[in-house]
């Protein structure tokens, strides 16, 4: 989801991000307001729950963070907290909380408070996507499994200090603690909504939500009580829904939409780049994608590796690079190019047609079989998957297609035995941190594949999860360049289960009105979003 870069990061990763990084050429007016459009409706703005593309941008700027990233940059830094300390074993964090935070309901943020939102983001009773993020920290397995509803390695000795004991270094800690699942809630807030706090968030970020009115459109108004000074700059942010891309392009155009989320359809991309005002609208740079087929492996015939590696075999990547005018390229494992860890040696599995049927016929399917993808309803995610049942057709196999509100394919690839396959365009995977754990944990590891969660091919492999939690123990930052071939031979021991058909590495195009003047005062945070409380409109 859908969503970069660790403390120490390559120069490559870091380069994945310079298209949007501010130039400082400009002082950040205050005030104004923008308005957004996506076509798809928001589902929720709980933290512990939301994780697409849409509602990510959102729930971050309602919420406050231990660590947070600076604006349009893989810098990581304190956020709601003031100061942190690590051990030298790697297994102990120590935080102090900056004081007088307060909560958007007039309460002052505590300890206590940090230590309820990270095991309630762990809770299986949450059904959350994110649990599986904490799994270092002590007392995980317990709460996980159902036997306490507490994390033993949390502690609160004092209302500003918070001390997390992991039971393994962790590499990625840090960057853990900067995404939105690690955002602080509040207790009463949540009981109080009653199961309905998606709709009724209470948080310490830049912006409060003032009306949702649901099918139409969500509005934001800048938190007066935030403790970054002068943060966030715009006064107010309106949200609309329910908004086809190519309208919304239209009235961007006109000045009636400052920012279209969807970004600027295909068939419309080369010639907004080509037009007089092109480069002011468009803000374009490479990110940590890769968008791919799930093969649900608990579905049959999906449970069969040489049905899934037939698959693999059938697609014509190429051809979904041309939908996209070139703005992607062919992807050979889960990994984007730009991730360390990344296997350029690796091929992957080629476009053959002929040999595809061969391994069908070795299956049992010499005839194929029917089965059913899912996609969203987006342009252009319908023509791809149309282009992807066509190169099915040509083995044989019969898919249906099944374009939904992108809610609805998330909710069935979460679902056990739901979504045989499902086109991941429109949710793909973009990094929540630049480390190559963050492809796996959450989309390919035992604990995505649970309910609600974004493992969609229900892939489980216990011994690659032995190997993950190895390489994530190699905190030692000497040690950077052996972890990564570690994560990097892991992916593409993945890749003889095909558990996914890794298709394209796309990248990032933001679409916005002339009123926002040039790119330098539009972010995309490490976390694959639209930063709001950096944007500001140009007097």
């Amino acid at each position: 989801m859908f969503r970069h870069w660790l403390l120490g990061t390559t120069t490559a990763a870091v380069m994945a991000l310079s298209p949007f990084v501010a130039q400082a050429q400009d002082t950040p007016a205050q005030g104004g307001d923008i308005v957004v459009t996506y076509k798809d409706d928001i589902t929720t703005l709980d933290p512990a729950i939301g994780y697409d593309w849409v509602n990510w941008s959102l729930i971050k700027s309602l919420y406050s963070r231990l660590m947070d990233y600076e604006p349009g940059t893989a810098n990581l830094k304190p956020s709601l907290a003031e100061s942190f300390e690590v051990a030298p074993d790697g297994l102990t964090y120590t935080f102090k909380l900056r004081k007088g935070v307060k909560f958007s309901n007039g309460r002052e943020v505590v300890a206590t408070d940090v230590k309820y939102s990270i095991e309630r983001a762990v809770n299986p009773k949450t059904q959350g996507p994110g649990a599986g993020f904490f799994g270092a920290i002590k007392g995980f397995e317990d709460v996980t499994g159902g036997k306490s509803e507490g994390l033993s390695g949390i502690e609160t000795p004092d209302a500003s200090t918070v001390v997390f004991h992991l039971s393994r270094p962790d590499a990625t800690f840090l960057h853990v603690l900067a995404i939105n699942f690690a955002s602080i809630v509040p207790k009463e807030a949540v009981e109080a909504a009653a199961g309905d706090f998606g709709k009724k968030p209470v948080g310490s970020g830049p912006f409060i939500l003032k009306d949702w009115t649901i099918g139409q459109k969500l509005e934001f108004d800048r938190n007066p009580d935030y403790f970054v000074k002068d943060v966030p700059h715009v006064d107010k942010v309106t949200i609309e829904v329910g908004q086809e891309p190519l309208v919304a392009l239209l009235r961007l155009q006109k000045g009636e939409v400052d920012i279209a989320g969807d970004g600027i359809p295909p068939a419309k991309f080369l010639e907004i780049k080509n037009s007089p005002e092109g480069k002011q609208m468009i803000v374009d740079g490479e990110q940590l994608h890769t968008g791919y087929i799930t093969l649900n492996t608990k579905v049959k015939p999906f449970d069969d590796v040489k049905v899934r590696q037939a698959v693999n075999m059938a697609i014509n990547k190429e051809r979904i690079t041309r939908i996209l005018n070139g703005r992607a390229t062919p992807a050979n494992q889960p990994l984007p190019p730009l991730m360390p860890g990344y296997d350029k040696s690796f091929t992957g599995y080629a476009y053959d047609v002929e040999k595809a049927k061969a391994l069908l016929a070795e299956a049992g399917y010499p005839d194929g079989f029917e089965t059913v993808l899912f996609s969203t309803n987006t342009d252009p995610q319908p023509r791809i998957a149309q282009a992807i049942q066509q190169d099915l057709a040509a083995i044989g196999v019969k898919a249906e297609v099944r374009a939904l509100a992108q809610g609805n394919v998330i909710a069935a690839g979460g679902t056990e035995g739901e979504a045989p396959m499902i086109w991941s365009g429109g949710m793909a995977w973009i990094a929540d941190f630049p480390d190559p754990s963050n492809f796996y944990g959450p989309i390919l590891g035992c604990a995505g594949a649970v309910q609600g969660g974004w493992n969609w091919s229900w892939y489980c492999n216990k011994d690659l999860d032995k190997r993950a939690v190895e390489a994530d123990s190699m905190s030692d930052p000497a040690k950077a360049a052996e972890r990564q071939k570690v994560w990097g031979k892991i992916f593409t021991d993945i890749m003889a289960d095909a558990p996914w058909v890794p298709v394209i590495n796309e990248r990032r195009v933001v679409a916005k009105s002339l009123r926002m003047g040039g790119a330098d005062n539009i972010y995309i945070d490490p976390t694959r979003v639209i930063n709001y409380d950096a944007i500001y409109v140009k007097p």
